[in-house]
């Protein structure tokens, strides 16, 4: 499978195709590192390899961002009042990608690399996979501005968390950032709503 990827990254990069929507393949949700394991290996870690993930890896990393875990289309993070008001934005060396929880898959939005218009930090620019998160104002239009802002960063972080716990039992390397330039990622990718945080994920640099 990451062979595939692989190649279909080489293809993109030399313009012979063009990105398009990506069924992920079902993620792998038994076995796993114990969760105390987890917690206790849980770091901010900014060393990362720009060597690319393979879909497996980020098929399982998206579910346990924030997939879907019940029949009912409950998440495995929670959102105030059930909204699921948090979209996932998926930056890689070749697209933008939206995450669709239910569909399990990658909805293309746009072709090219954009890593270094929304984070600032250089090894940030250089992760193979940037996940912005961002609080989808269409689903929160029943609450006022203050309300939004609260319950769009609260349900952030459960994601973010998420995210860490997964890549320390996975071995891969993450940092959350707050540095990044929403007004630069609301102009490029015309959500409405507000770009809460950034998280890139990859390998560690030796591994």
């Amino acid at each position: 499978m990451r062979r595939f990827f692989l190649i279909l990254i080489i293809l993109v990069s030399a313009g012979m195709i063009q990105a398009q929507d990506i069924r992920l393949p079902r993620p792998q949700k038994e076995g796993g590192m114990p969760l105390m394991e987890a917690l206790n290996n849980r770091r901010s870690v900014r060393e990362i390899s720009e060597e690319p993930l393979s879909l497996q890896i980020l098929s399982d990393l998206l579910w346990a961002a924030e997939g879907v875990n019940r029949e009912d289309g409950r998440r495995t993070a929670p959102s105030a009042m059930n909204m699921q008001e948090i979209d996932i934005y998926v930056y890689t060396p070749e697209a933008v990608y939206l995450y669709l929880p239910r569909e399990h898959l990658l909805k293309h939005i746009l072709d090219g690399d954009y890593r270094d218009e929304t984070v600032r930090q250089p090894f940030a620019k250089k992760a193979p996979v940037i996940l912005l998160y961002v609080a989808n104002y269409q689903r929160m239009q029943r609450l006022d501005q203050q309300q939004k802002d609260f319950y769009g960063a609260t349900d952030t972080g459960f994601i973010s968390q998420n995210v860490y716990l997964f890549c320390a039992q996975a071995g891969l390397n993450t940092v959350v950032l707050g540095m990044i330039d929403r007004d630069a990622a609301k102009n490029r990718l015309g959500f409405d709503g507000k770009a809460q945080l950034g998280q890139p994920v990859g390998y560690p640099i030796h591994h």
